[in-house]
């Protein structure tokens, strides 16, 4: 099974999958929406196989689910 590890941190968002070599990133920050995010991540792993994603929140989650926006980055992310 293929995993895509997205790691949301507050100066880039990173990427990288079973069987690649290189993470890919984009630039993030206070201002970057939950949308933004996500078209992010869709265009950089563009092409990359994999059949699940697990992603590193940098806030705090409760039940599986974030409770608080990150400080460093822009509002709403929680409500992903």
């Amino acid at each position: 099974m293929k995993v895509l590890v997205v790691d949301i941190g507050g100066t880039n968002i990173k990427c990288l999958t079973t069987g690649q070599r290189t993470p890919r990133k984009f630039h993030s920050g206070p201002k970057m929406t939950p949308g933004q995010m996500v078209s992010g991540v869709q265009t950089i792993v563009r092409g990359w196989k994999y059949d699940m994603v697990s992603i590193g929140y940098p806030g705090p989650v409760t039940h599986g689910l974030p409770t608080a926006d990150p400080i460093n980055l822009g509002a709403r992310l929680a409500g992903l």
